[in-house]
């Protein structure tokens, strides 16, 4: 007997076997069958569906959960385009504070909206003896007061207060860690927002790291938030590679560092598990760090790397020796060539074809890259939002001939490099049915194109979504496709994203979100139920 038959829906399963059913059927939280497999088998439960679209549940393979559960809660200035109107809000928010020494955390930066940095003279005004801490949005720099200045190691650089990639990194490491309590609230918080726009699984993209890091033992509040059901969806964690740690294992095992007890990729299961090493290698296009090979239009310099070259190509050899998947952060092309190079040697002095190493962001790809890419089986992880939403920056500090290049669709595909999306969320908008329609129409909000050539189809934008995110997890086996065996993990629409206009796409309601067979609200708990 079934569990539960859903039935009267056009099921777009990804599953080139059986591309659209009518019928499908769930048993123990999996999916047993479709149409006449499962129409004529008694079940415990029928649910008529009303003609809706279905697809699998989506997967977002690079978020940050824990930074956007905190800063849903954090005193913002996004939008401010005046520097008084920004400091009337940290005003408000030094008011609200404890007290003399206490930090004041504000959310929503960017010096763009401004024409300009913001200064620890202008903070020191408004900060009545409080710690100012003011993120940027591309989480690559912050501004902060003369209190945190006064406070940071000799020698760390800044810039009248803004403090760029590993300087701001020093910056949050005067800070106390955040309880696990309060991290297990903020991820609960950040994932019932993805369950709301149909994703039903997601690659936290760097726990425990300098840079994005909230704490040493972050992997802890991840295991605190399954085992009292705040985590409605199914969640795989990349660990920062400055976690590595030389080790004196058996020289048989060929491992230089590693995380402490040898983990790596593959710990745990589909609910909660370890994914891919994260390695930085370079910032932010917003912050203006992403190294790149020519300046940026209108700039004199080119960005900057995370650390020296050697240091960072060392970073990617260990962790590939020692078993990781690897995550490598590489906007610019100039950290793609560095990342790409690392990779090469790694694998040149291990070889493991099946390690899916993935390129995180790859914003700006040079065509001579695009081989490269390919002949090393790497995976492009892009965010198709930053260009809808920053793409009119962006291509103007590229210029002309770079601006095609940026974040690219089309090209990947055509060399034979997987092509994942995903949203990078919070510095950008997480909806997947939003960047699946800007996958294709390759359109910025203001309506510029950007790279027209770029533009993929609607089937390719949803593979993006579903079947190749779930394989840059290696979660294939269990996720991407409505296909029998696989996890119940359900997107129910209010619309079909093949019959309405391209247009429309981004607007078409997530009605249901469905987690192992089981329809699930941003407000249920246990949705994925913890062990036990």
């Amino acid at each position: 007997m079934l569990c539960t038959r859903l039935t009267n829906a056009r099921f777009l399963t990804m599953d080139p076997d059986h591309p659209v059913a009518h019928d499908l059927g769930v048993w123990r939280g999996r999916i047993v069958g479709l149409d006449e497999a499962v129409t004529a088998l008694p079940a415990r439960e029928v649910i008529d569906l009303q003609g809706a679209t279905v697809l699998p549940g989506f997967v977002d393979a690079h978020v940050h959960l824990a930074w956007t559960g905190f800063k849903q809660t954090t005193p913002s200035i996004a939008g401010r385009t005046r520097v008084d109107d920004v400091l009337a809000v940290v005003t408000e928010a030094v008011a609200r504070s404890r007290g003399p020494g206490d930090w004041v955390s504000i959310a929503g930066y960017d010096q763009r909206a401004l024409g300009r940095h913001l200064t620890a003279a202008e903070l020191d005004r408004v900060s009545d003896g409080r710690r100012l801490y003011l993120l940027h949005d591309s989480g690559h720099g912050c501004v902060v007061n003369s209190a945190v200045l006064d406070l940071l190691p000799a020698g760390v650089p800044h810039d009248n207060g803004f403090l760029a990639e590993q300087a701001m990194g020093a910056a949050r490491a005067l800070r106390l860690p955040h309880s696990q309590r309060d991290l297990a609230e903020a991820i609960g918080r950040a994932a019932r927002t993805c369950l709301a726009e149909g994703i039903t699984a997601c690659a936290e993209a760097g726990i425990g790291g300098t840079l994005f890091g909230h704490s040493p033992v972050e992997l802890g509040a991840y295991q605190r938030a399954r085992d009292e059901g705040l985590l409605p969806l199914r969640v795989q964690l990349m660990v920062s590679a400055d976690r590595l740690r030389p080790v004196a294992a058996h020289e048989d095992d060929g491992i230089p560092a590693a995380v402490d007890l040898g983990l790596r990729t593959g710990f745990g299961d589909d609910r909660l598990g370890v994914g891919a090493l994260k390695i930085y290698t370079d910032g932010g296009m917003m912050a203006r760090t992403a190294a790149l090979t020519a300046p940026y239009q209108g700039l004199d310099h080119t960005g900057q790397l995370q650390d020296d070259p050697e240091a960072l190509t060392k970073l990617v050899v260990d962790g590939h020796l020692a078993g990781w998947q690897l995550a490598v952060h590489a906007i610019g092309d100039r950290a793609a060539d560095l990342a790409l190079d690392a990779i090469e040697r790694a694998q040149r002095l291990r070889p493991r074809p099946g390690a899916r190493h993935r390129i995180e962001h790859a914003g700006l790809i040079r065509p001579d890259q695009l081989p490269r890419l390919a002949r090393l089986g790497v995976t492009a992880v892009v965010q198709p939002a930053f260009l809808r939403y920053f793409g009119d920056d962006y291509a103007t500090i590229m210029g002309e001939e770079r601006a095609p290049w940026l974040y690219r669709g089309r090209a990947f595909l055509d060399h034979g490099i997987p092509l994942v999306g995903s949203s990078d969320r919070p510095v950008a908008d997480g909806s997947p049915l939003r960047a699946v329609q800007f996958m294709i129409e390759r359109a910025s909000t203001s309506g510029r194109l950007i790279g027209p050539d770029e533009g993929i189809t609607l089937d390719q934008a949803l593979h993006a979504y579903t079947v190749a995110g779930a394989r840059a997890c290696h979660w294939e086996d269990t996720l991407g496709s409505l296909t029998p065996g696989k996890r119940a993990d359900l997107a129910v629409l209010g619309d079909d994203p093949y019959r309405v206009d391209t247009s429309r796409i981004g607007g078409i309601d997530v009605v249901q979100t469905w987690v192992d067979g089981r329809p699930v609200g941003p407000g249920d708990r246990d949705a994925v139920a913890p062990p036990g």
